[in-house]
C-alpha cells in the first residue's frame, strides 16, 4: 500500500514539473525584445538584381533578427505570371515599367507602394578581346546575336526598341539567339557561344573579366526599375519595411556598386 501511495505522488510531482516548465517556458518567449521575431518574407526580383539583391538581402537579415528573406529570380514577366497565379509573393522588383504596369492592371499590387528605385543602362558586349564593332549597323555581318526574349525579358524588349529604331530589326532576325532572362544572354557571351550580345550595363560589369562593352545603346525607353508590395504574400508590413530599406541611402550604395544609378 505504501509503494502504491508513494507511486501516486511521484506521478502528480512529476506533472506539476511539466506545468512549471510550460509556463516557465510561455513567460520566457513573452519577455523577448519585440524586435526578436521568428518570420519570413519573399522577394520576387529581376535576374539582373541578383548580386546586389542578394547583398540587401544579407544586411537586411542582419538588421531584423529572426527575420529570413527569400529572393526569387528570373525574368520580369515569369515572375509576374508566377504572382498573378497565386504565388506567395510580399515584394516584386522588375526591370521595366510595362511588367509592373501589367502587375498594376491585374491588381496584385498594394495601392501607393509602387516606387521607381534604380536606373540601368543598355551595351553590346562582346567575348573579351574580340574586335568590337563600332556602329550598330555593323552588327549586320555577325551570325550570332544574343538577346532576351523580347517576349518575356525587359532587356530584350529594349533591344528591339533599339533596332526598330535603328531599322535593323528584320535584318537582324536569323542572327538572334534568344535568352530566357538577361543573364543567360550575357553566359553567352562570357563563353564565346556567340558574337556578341545586349545586356544591362550592371551585368557587363559583372563579367568584366569575360566580356567587353563596345558600346552604350541608345533609342530605349528609360530603363527604370520599379519595386512594390504584391498582396499575394502574408507579410505587407515587412514587405513595405523592405522597400524603405531598399530606398534608403545604405541601400542605394550598395546597388551604386553593382552598376546601378539613381532613378
Amino acid at each position: 500500500m505504501a509503494s502504491h501511495s508513494f507511486g501516486k505522488q511521484g506521478s502528480c510531482s512529476f506533472m506539476q514539473y511539466t506545468k512549471l516548465l510550460v509556463f516557465a517556458l510561455f513567460f520566457s518567449l513573452l519577455s523577448l525584445p519585440a524586435g526578436v521575431k521568428a518570420g519570413e518574407m519573399t522577394v520576387s526580383a529581376a535576374a539582373s538584381l541578383t548580386n546586389a539583391f542578394n547583398e540587401l538581402k544579407t544586411v537586411y537579415e542582419k538588421s531584423h533578427s529572426g527575420l529570413t528573406v527569400f529572393v526569387n529570380y528570373a525574368a520580369s514577366n515569369p515572375l509576374l505570371k508566377q504572382i498573378q497565379e497565386g504565388a506567395p509573393v510580399d515584394v516584386f522588383a522588375s526591370a521595366d515599367q510595362e511588367t509592373m504596369d501589367k502587375a498594376d492592371a491585374a491588381k496584385v499590387v498594394l495601392p501607393g507602394t509602387r516606387k521607381d528605385f534604380v536606373r540601368n543602362t543598355l551595351v553590346l558586349i562582346v567575348p573579351k578581346g574580340q574586335a568590337k564593332p563600332t556602329k550598330i549597323e555593323n552588327l549586320t555581318s555577325f551570325k550570332r546575336i544574343a538577346i532576351g526574349n523580347p517576349d518575356s525579358v525587359p532587356a530584350g524588349r529594349y533591344a528591339k526598341q533599339v533596332f526598330e529604331k535603328a531599322s535593323l530589326w528584320d535584318k537582324l532576325q536569323p542572327s538572334f539567339i534568344l535568352g530566357t532572362n538577361v543573364r543567360q544572354v550575357l553566359d553567352y557571351v562570357a563563353r564565346g557561344e556567340v558574337d556578341c550580345g545586349i545586356v544591362y550595363g550592371t551585368d557587363a560589369k559583372k563579367q568584366a573579366d569575360k566580356v567587353d562593352v563596345a558600346m552604350v545603346l541608345q533609342g530605349h525607353k528609360p530603363i527604370l526599375y520599379p519595386i512594390a508590395v504584391i498582396n499575394t504574400g502574408k507579410n505587407a508590413k515587412e514587405g513595405q519595411a523592405f522597400i524603405d530599406f531598399v530606398l534608403s541611402n545604405e541601400a542605394q550604395a550598395i546597388l551604386e556598386k553593382y552598376g546601378f544609378a539613381k532613378p
